[in-house]
């Protein structure tokens, strides 16, 4: 047999599979075993603790000492774009989303009716709902469309369709609303937060929640305010049937009753961390393949697992001119290896029959110089829809999320038989150029501070909102010839302080279609 003399690191590949429970992955047919990207590579695998036996004796040497323990990791950084984590970050945030109506699976696509039909796939949509499908054969078919009509097995849509059989991946997911002619409105007392209003719609059924983050506004005039600071990103502070309060708004709104406009408002996918029985664990194995042991046999791999892997700690690396990137870091219960020369062929967890395995969706990343939307730091109003920032621009930042997880070793168990999460931590910091002293003053004075970033490309985008944070440091940074800059450290804690119904640290909406308008 040839051996290898070594492996390049271009050759090697990621995939990660979630478990049944921990350290168990469920049946074949049942595992998604889900590429990865990574740019590099933190600790991988199970690194051996061993203990030399050391008694007293007159040739003063030790003994061969013995296996203890092993203290499995698995960590990596890849590049953020709209879809590469949206499954794994749920074990991060010990949740699941907080989603909108979606349908996937085989359709009927009739035309000229306009309509997709499939059992049971009206359930849960509404008339004026903006519909985004993806995954049909025929281009008409895809894209964002509005609801005219909804039956229990069929919807019709205002745009024009061609007739299809979809594939089984076809999927229609609610991305928005669109009122009916001058049924929505703004209101702003200038006391209070602002309301966006209806008198016909039941804006519950839109599936907000407080916290997340809608868009308001379409892209034709006839879909968006008259008023520009009325239209833009905004967050949901309470929703009732016929008004949605908000705060931290993209402007001063002002009074509106959006006479003849057929205003638009659009949703996405909420992840936060949650509390009670809504907090839910999740674990993964994680296969690194690591090429061929003997060149002689090209197709028989070798691969180096993780498993029981709880996601532990999730960084978003944000700097000026380049792209944003992330660190992931899990703590395991057991590492262990595969290779196919010894195994066979197809032994490699992720290539059994039966297994799914998903590729890569290709997507740009996210850039720091063209893909903000949003970016801001302000101080906590209680009435105000559009509270002042502390700064105009930032230079770098960091988010990072902690569960602050630990192994539980036992007797008569090599490795973890158990991780115990810990306390739910969100911090970081922020690099902001220095404008006036008031960033200086929140600090001292421990105020309230909030933190929201939005990122926008391609008709999609992200939201991360930390409602309610502490400054630390804050000492100007002077140097000759350059701009001040002010380094501030994040201390995140729940808002439940500020209101009951924002009890989470961090949330995050995924849209998975925006106006070409919040991209600019």
């Amino acid at each position: 047999m040839a051996v290898s003399t070594k492996i390049d690191s271009n050759i090697t590949g990621l995939r990660a599979a979630e478990e049944a429970s921990l350290g168990v992955l469920p049946a074949a047919a049942s595992q998604r075993w889900v590429e990865q990207e990574p740019n590099s590579y933190a600790d991988f695998g199970g690194n051996i603790t061993t203990v030399a036996r050391n008694p007293i004796n007159p040739g003063r040497q030790r003994k061969k000492g013995v296996v203890t323990n092993v203290e499995a990791t698995a960590g990596f950084n890849a590049d953020l774009t709209q879809t590469n984590f949206q499954d794994m970050l749920r074990g991060f945030f010990y949740a699941n989303y907080r989603s909108k109506q979606e349908f996937t699976g085989v359709q009927t696509v009739s035309a000229p009716a306009n309509t997709y039909g499939a059992t049971g796939i009206g359930t849960g949509y509404f008339v004026g709902d903006l519909l985004f499908a993806s995954g049909y054969t025929n281009t008409a078919n895809n894209g964002l469309k509005r609801l005219t009509t909804v039956a229990a097995n069929l919807l019709t849509v205002a745009e024009t369709l061609v007739a299809e059989t979809s594939p089984a991946t076809a999927k229609l997911v609610a991305v928005g609303y669109q009122g009916a002619s001058g049924d929505l409105t703004m209101t702003n007392s200038g006391s209070a937060f602002p309301v966006l209003g209806s008198t016909t719609k039941d804006l519950t059924q839109l599936g907000l929640i407080p916290g997340e983050w809608i868009y308001i506004g379409g892209d034709a005039t006839s879909d968006k305010f008259a008023t520009a600071a009325n239209n833009g990103f905004a967050r949901v502070r309470s929703v009732t049937t016929n008004a949605i309060t908000l705060d931290k708004t993209q402007a001063t709104t002002v009074t509106d009753n959006g006479a003849s406009k057929t205003i638009r408002i659009f949703k996405g996918r909420v992840l936060k961390n949650e509390i009670g029985t809504s907090i839910v664990r999740r674990s993964y194995t994680l296969e690194r393949t690591l090429g061929v042991s003997d060149p002689a046999q090209p197709t028989l791999e070798q691969a180096q697992y993780v498993s029981g892997a709880v996601p532990n700690e999730f960084t978003l690396n944000m700097a000026s001119a380049d792209k944003i990137v992330c660190d992931l870091a899990f703590i395991a219960t057991n590492s262990s290896t595969i290779d196919e020369v010894v195994s066979g062929a197809n032994t490699l967890l992720s290539k059994v029959a039966s297994v799914v395995r998903v590729p890569v969706v290709e997507a740009d990343a996210f850039n720091t110089s063209s893909d903000f939307s949003r970016i801001r730091l302000s101080t906590v109003s209680t009435t105000s829809g559009f509270p002042n920032p502390l700064f105009t621009y930032s230079e770098e930042a960091t988010i990072t999320l902690n569960n602050n997880n630990s192994p539980n070793n036992a007797l008569g168990v090599l490795g973890a038989f158990e991780v115990t999460a810990g306390t739910f931590e969100v911090g970081g910091n922020i690099t902001a150029y220095f404008g006036d002293v008031a960033s200086i003053a929140a600090v001292r004075n421990n105020s309230d501070i909030t933190l929201d970033m939005i990122l926008v490309k391609a008709n999609a985008g992200i939201a991360i909102d930390i409602p309610l944070l502490s400054l630390g440091g804050g000492l100007p940074n002077v140097e000759q010839d350059q701009p001040v800059t002010i380094p501030l450290e994040l201390n995140a804690a729940t808002a439940a302080k500020i209101s009951s119904t924002l009890n989470h640290t961090l949330l995050m909406v995924f849209f998975d279609y925006l106006p070409n308008a919040a991209d600019l």
